[in-house]
């Protein structure tokens, strides 16, 4: 497989790499993996991508490594799928979706920090948001 990073958007967050693509195969291509997550490409590459249906929406996770061992000071990244973009809310609910996940990781999963939890992903999700919607990526107002 080739690294084709040219499909994938890619923007460095404070801790994590934002994604934007509107093919998610574009994920395995970019990090230059056949699997990852328990996700594969030749999966992807067999599911039809479409505006209401995708092999991949969304995803928060660790940037793959070979090995397969994560640790919690590992690079992450955040996926989003811009063909599912469709309207506002599809668009903000994917994006905050996403968003929780890292969010309780970065808040190390403690649920005393719910409100801090939740605010996080908000405010960054209202600043995903306007990169998604910002023609010069692809996205849809």
């Amino acid at each position: 497989m080739s690294n084709n990073k040219q499909s994938m958007n890619k923007l460095d967050r404070n801790t994590y790499t934002l994604l934007l693509s509107r093919n998610p195969c574009d994920l395995f291509t970019y990090f230059n993996v056949d699997e990852m997550h328990g996700l594969n490409y030749s999966d992807c590459k067999a599911y039809v991508n479409t505006k209401d249906d995708a092999y991949i929406r969304g995803w928060a996770n660790y940037v793959p490594k070979k090995d397969g061992n994560y640790k919690c000071g590992d690079a992450r990244f955040i996926f989003i799928n811009l063909t599912r973009c469709n309207d506002i809310l599809e668009t903000f609910g994917c994006i905050f979706h996403e968003l929780m996940h890292h969010s309780f990781f970065i808040h190390n999963y403690n649920i005393h920090l719910e409100e801090d939890i939740i605010t996080w992903a908000e405010n960054e999700s209202h600043e995903v948001y306007k990169i998604i919607t910002n023609k010069t990526y692809g996205g849809n107002k």
